[in-house]
């Protein structure tokens, strides 16, 4: 039998993009031409001049038809007919079958999608043939590197984010970032990475090379689309386009990757100049292409100029405007406004007056800026410098004189009306000023233009700009203000530079006009302004040593002061409102917000609790609460009360109005780690290192019931939602639930594998259980089933907390990070970075806005939830010696005189500093974080240095230099010590992996695992090795076999201190908290004696040289000396007015070595039981003047004279 012949299908038929196109621009012409109904096929006919029977082929896509009939269809709807928008007719029809197909299997993708800032395009004109175009190279070419090019305001940021709305199916993750702030590179790829990794734990480097690397590797296994605008804030603005701004050409390196290398994604760039490796990559037919946009159609821009509704004149009048313009959106929405208000909203009044071309985009902001009054410039420069949305209250309080609300909303609905500002609703809160991106752009031009204008004029005093504008806020959000230095005050910099040559011609020049504005101010009263604080930040900038500079009687307005020494500087009688000065407290162990969000609480290591206020930032008060460190804080339900537990045992009730002490509950046989409240607030519940849970009657204050069944510490409680029954969770492991009624235990939950830090009950009915194990645990409380587990952070987590509705989940964990986990999908949203340690402790408010952390970097920081950002930073100093160690080599000496022996020590502010015998100081710097330990070798040739940063540093001490830096720790390095023969070098760290180095070539040569090591000690053979750690066990290890040798067993609390007498015979082991020591036969393992220390926590154990006498410190600002054959106290050594965190003994042990706070040692004769001498380096504050001064509360002024400020009166 003979086959059919297959019927031959002749002509072409429309392509899916062309169909598409055309479509659009039919329904664009049905809106604005016909109300929105419908052509009928007799109108398109009418319209195409094309036969009925014909359009209906057109658009039904199955029969071919000629060219030119597509033609004519297409410039009916003023589009132009390009190849991409037809297929000859047959092949069409495999194409959808395969667009069918491709439907389907896209709706097997689950696409994670991040829009980041992207704006707002609902409303939106235009663009058939562009986004037809770049839809078609995006999806159906696979171009791996496109650039949307185009002048300022032409619309190339909205048109990315319809772009990427409409294809964002065909991808699994689409991410949108605006490079506008211009970010290192470095950042934008941490940032892009995380994204990537859906809440999976990943590694991420600080080496960019191997950022770029994993970066592509994602780009190459996953189909992303990733957005990056603004491009051309990375390129140079001078003269030449197409270079990078320095510091910025690793984006060439990553560009030419993208797009020389073969990958299934696509990067779609948004710039107003092109890049060099799309220069030099690009092609019609290569995966690396560019377009060029221009202006909106005529239809598009007539559509966008009556969403004014407010002028009148013809339609070609206004194509004259709109093809005048060139179609750019922003230049329209400008000049219609101006038509508006100048002409009454008639075209052709403004063309009959002669009002032509304005020029670029520049030239017609120009026009406008010009024609604003005076507070409408105040404003519009405010709005650029703030960078984000404010309200109306965030504007006025800027402001130098104040101005009325009404005239303020008048002139913000003036700026509005020129289409200068932008409006944003945020729900629940007032209403959001900004501006559009180019204004901004221009304005931050005019803004550091009109300040070095005013710099380098004369004369100096009338520089209205420089004082009624500061170029950054102090107290702004962190990540706004680093853009603020970044994109104002360093450019400001750079221009002066320009002029000025040097930058000593900068600072000459400054201290000029500190010197007229010090002449012109009064004696009394400051006067307003912001020019000494914006003289102070540019100093500041320039790193300029500010040792004796006089501010006094001036107003020292947002300046930015908390990483800047101040040493001698006069601030007597100045107004320091709104400036940020460093902190001086320890580390944050505890945090609570009170009910209504307002304030902060926070407890201490060193037993110090302190509120602060959560809008200004302000310290409110400080007080000592607890000898000892304030394990937990938690206000009353009617916030009037704050609870604080302590290591020392007790529980106290404070009056958060007084701040005065009202009750304390004692009955805890250990350190309370955890309290809270019932709802009615009648009943404070608490748990303990005693491993028990007390419930106490507050208005008796008296423990009426004991719930015992952990077999070790409890460390965290909750209530369920009825408050019938008590969660708990401990280090043995388990969570128990307790029937409150009967107090007995109805459930006991287990899975974790490691201690259990915290848990947390969420309002939806979910148990949420962190561990040292690194996971979080979800449980249905009801069944006792684990329903989810939670991975992804890279070390035991301390702390959860859920966030309002509970939704969400926060933990943080002692790699330094918070992440935020959506609990439907068990997935992380969100890693925070931005401490550098081990975070302790989270807080999220009751609003759920807010979450607040305290970590061992001596910082407390917020957090906004939504975008992660971090928003405040408070910085602790105290600058305590953490470490000290003496050469073993004494300096040579007349018989009858002592000499200091040259020490070492490990500071807080991140240095490592070599004191001579002569008392000469020799600072040591390179790490990037606090130092734990250090030690010297046996010849006293060589130092090592173990620091939260993760890395241990070798310094040779006769060059200063370091000679190498060991790394491989992934947690704070807190012990390091040398081998006798100076061969090896041991360290111990929090990553539960204490390491054996070569210390000649710096190779890792072997790693022992300690829980959360403290401290590392040699045997004086050099053939044992002992760690000290969050364990109540010691484990001697044998060097040659790797093996355990011996475990010292007895300590009910952690033992973190150890050290081996000189003979080898004796060990001794100091539980930390528990302020116990004992002294151990290495021999026989037997216990000689149990030293009770001090009353407060241990920080340190020596024997002297011969080995008869231990030294002890401790928080109690003491140092014991005991003998070792009796085991008793021979002498206690008083003088330390802060915690002696570290000793040690002089070769000849003639001399005792302490370290404390503030940067003080001290040398104790061990004859006289005397200080001989006390070694102290500066503070960053030291004998700055703080007298007279105003706008600081009392607990400020506490902590600048702690930090070395002085109060003293001096005359003008």
């Amino acid at each position: 039998m003979e086959l059919p012949k297959q019927r031959r299908r002749r002509g072409v038929i429309l392509s899916h993009p062309g169909f598409q196109k055309l479509q659009e621009a039919r329904h664009q012409a049905e809106i604005l031409e016909n109300d929105g109904a419908r052509f009928t096929l007799e109108e398109l006919s009418d319209r195409t001049q094309l036969a009925p029977f014909t359009v209906s082929k057109i658009l039904a896509r199955v029969e071919g038809v000629d060219k030119q009939s597509l033609n004519y269809f297409f410039r009916a709807f003023s589009l132009e007919l390009t190849p991409s928008d037809y297929v000859r007719a047959g092949i069409e029809e495999g194409s959808r079958k395969r667009e069918n197909l491709n439907t389907e299997t896209k709706k097997t993708i689950k696409n994670l999608v991040d829009w980041g800032e992207a704006v707002d395009v609902s409303i939106f004109f235009g663009r058939i043939d562009e986004l037809s175009k770049l839809k078609y190279w995006i999806i159906n070419d696979r171009c791996r590197l496109v650039t949307l090019l185009g002048m300022g305001g032409m619309g190339k940021t909205s048109l990315s984010v319809k772009l990427a709305q409409q294809i964002q199916e065909q991808f699994e993750f689409v991410v949108w970032r605006s490079l506008r702030n211009s970010p290192p590179l470095g950042e934008l790829l941490k940032n892009l990475l995380q994204f990537f990794a859906s809440g999976q734990p990943i590694n991420l480097s600080e080496n960019l090379q191997v950022l770029i690397s994993q970066f592509m590797a994602h780009l190459r296994s996953h189909r992303c689309l990733v957005i990056l605008d603004n491009a051309e804030s990375v390129l140079d603005s001078g003269e030449q386009s197409g270079h990078y701004q320095p510091g910025y050409e690793d984006y060439g390196q990553l560009l030419n990757q993208i797009g020389e290398t073969t990958h299934q994604s696509c990067v779609l760039l948004t710039s107003r100049e092109k890049v060099p490796e799309v220069a030099a990559l690009e092609g019609e037919n290569l995966p690396v292409r560019s377009w060029q946009l221009t202006g909106l159609s005529a239809i598009a821009a007539l559509e966008l100029v009556r969403t004014k509704n407010f002028f009148c004149g013809s339609d070609i009048d206004w194509q004259n405007l709109i093809q005048h313009y060139a179609g750019n959106p922003l230049a329209l929405k400008i000049i219609a406004t101006t038509i508006q208000e100048l002409f009454n909203g008639n075209s052709a009044d403004f063309f009959a007056h002669g009002s032509t071309v304005f020029g670029s985009i520049y030239d017609l902001l120009n026009q406008q800026f010009h024609r604003l009054s005076s507070l409408e410039k105040d404003l519009i420069y405010w709005l650029a410098i703030n960078r984000e949305a404010i309200t109306l209250a965030e504007l006025c309080a800027d402001l130098v004189l104040p101005v009325s609300s009404i005239k303020l909303l008048e002139a913000l609905e003036s700026l509005n009306r020129r289409s200068l500002i932008e409006k944003k609703t945020i729900p629940e809160t007032a209403v959001h000023f900004t501006l559009q991106p180019a204004v901004m752009e221009y304005v931050t031009d005019q803004f550091i233009q009109q300040v070095c204008a005013e710099i380098l004029g004369k004369p100096v005093i009338n520089s209205p700009l420089f004082n009624s504008h500061a170029l950054i806020k102090a107290t702004t959000k962190d990540y706004l203000r680093v853009v603020q230095t970044k994109l104002i005050l360093q450019p400001v910099i750079e221009r002066l530079l320009q002029k000025l040559r040097t930058k000593q011609a900068i600072v000459t020049r400054l201290t000029q006009i500190l010197h007229t504005l010090k002449q012109s101010s009064p004696y009394t009263e400051p006067e307003p302004g912001y020019t000494a604080g914006n003289i102070l930040n540019l100093l500041c900038h320039l790193q300029i040593d500010l040792t004796g500079y006089d501010f006094s009687y001036l107003t020292i307005w947002q300046a930015y002061l908390q990483d800047t020494p101040l040493k001698k500087v006069n601030f007597a009688h100045t107004d320091l409102s709104k400036s940020v000065f460093a902190k001086t407290f320890s580390t944050v162990i505890s945090v609570a917000f009170s009910p209504d969000g307002k304030t902060l609480a926070t407890g201490h290591f060193d037993g110090y609790f302190r509120l602060w206020d959560v809008a200004g930032g302000q310290q409110l008060i400080a007080y000592q609460g607890h000898v000892g460190l304030i394990w937990s804080i938690v206000f009353s339900p009617d916030g009037n009360i704050l609870v604080t537990g302590g290591q020392d045992e007790k529980i106290k009730l404070w009056n958060v109005t007084t701040g005065q002490c009202e009750k304390t509950l004692e009955d805890h046989q250990s350190g309370v780690v955890c309290v809270i409240f019932t709802r009615d607030g009648n009943t404070l519940i608490s748990s303990s290192h005693d491993s028990s849970i007390r419930l106490w009657n507050l208005s008796l204050g008296e423990c009426t019931q004991i719930l015992q069944g952990h077999s070790s510490r409890v460390w965290s409680i909750a209530f369920n939602l009825q408050g019938d029954i008590l969660i708990s969770g401990s280090e043995d492991h388990t969570i128990k639930l307790w029937d409150l009624a009967t107090g007995s235990c109805i459930k006991t939950l287990s899975g974790h594998t490691d201690w259990l830090k915290s848990i947390a009950f969420s309002s939806s009915g979910i148990l949420a259980s962190g561990s040292l194990d690194r996971t979080i645990r979800l449980w249905d409380i009801n069944s006792g089933n684990c329903i989810g587990v939670l991975t992804g952070h890279l070390n035991g987590i301390l702390a959860i907390a859920f966030v309002k509705d509970g939704s969400i989940l926060a933990s943080c964990s002692i790699d330094g990070t918070i992440r935020l986990w959506d609990i439907t999908t068990q997935k992380c949203l969100k890693t925070l970075q931005g401490h550098t340690n081990s975070i302790d402790a989270i807080a999220v408010n009751s609003q759920g806005t807010l979450i607040a952390s305290g970590a061992d970097d001596f910082s407390l920081r917020l957090w906004d939830v939504t975008s992660g950002e971090c928003l405040r930073t408070f910085k602790g100093r105290n600058n305590w010696v953490k470490t000290i160690a003496c050469s073993p080599i004494l300096p040579s000496a007349s018989p009858q005189s002592k000499m200091l022996p040259m020490i070492v020590s490990g500071n807080e502010d991140r240095t490592v500093r070599l004191w001579t015998a002569e008392g000469e100081c020799r600072v040591l710097s390179g790490h990037t974080d606090l130092i734990f330990a250090v030690d010297f070798t046996l010849d006293g040739s060589t130092i090592a240095s173990g620091s939260a940063d993760q890395t241990i540093r070798l310094w040779d001490v006769a060059t200063n230099q370091c000679t190498k830096v060991l790394q491989g720790h992934t947690g704070m390095v807190t012990g390091v010590a040398f081998s006798p023969n100076g061969r090896l070098l041991a360290s111990s760290s929090y990553d539960n992996n204490s390491r054996l180095w070569d210390a000649l070539t710096g190779q890792l040569l072997d790693t022992f695992p300690v829980h959360l090591g403290m401290s590392v000690a040699f045997s004086p053979d050099g053939t044992k090795l002992a760690f000290g750690s969050f364990n109540n066990t010691v484990n001697i290890w044998d060097i040659a076999t790797r093996q355990c040798y011996q475990t010292f067993t007895g300590h009910r609390n952690w033992v973190w201190w150890i050290a081996f007498s000189p003979d080898g015979r004796t060990f001794a082991t100091g539980g930390s908290v528990e302020g116990i020591i004992r002294l151990w036969n290495i021999e026989t393992g037997k216990c000689l004696h149990i030293l009770q220390a001090h009353r407060d926590m241990l920080w340190a154990i020596a024997f002297n040289p011969d080995g008869t006498i231990l030294a002890s410190s401790s928080s109690d600002g003491t140092i014991k000396l005991w003998d070792i054959a009796e085991g008793r106290c021979i002498a206690t050594l008083e003088g330390h007015n802060t915690w002696v965190m570290c000793i040690a003994f002089s070769p000849d042990g003639n001399i005792l070595i302490a370290g404390g706070g503030y940067a003080a040692i001290k040398f104790w004769d061990m004859q006289t039981k005397k200080c001989i001498t006390t070694l102290k380096a500066e503070q960053m504050y030291e004998k700055m003047n703080i007298f007279g001064v105003t706008s600081l509360t009392e607990a400020q002024k506490s902590n600048l004279l702690t930090l070395g400020a002085v109060d003293i009166l001096v005359s003008r």
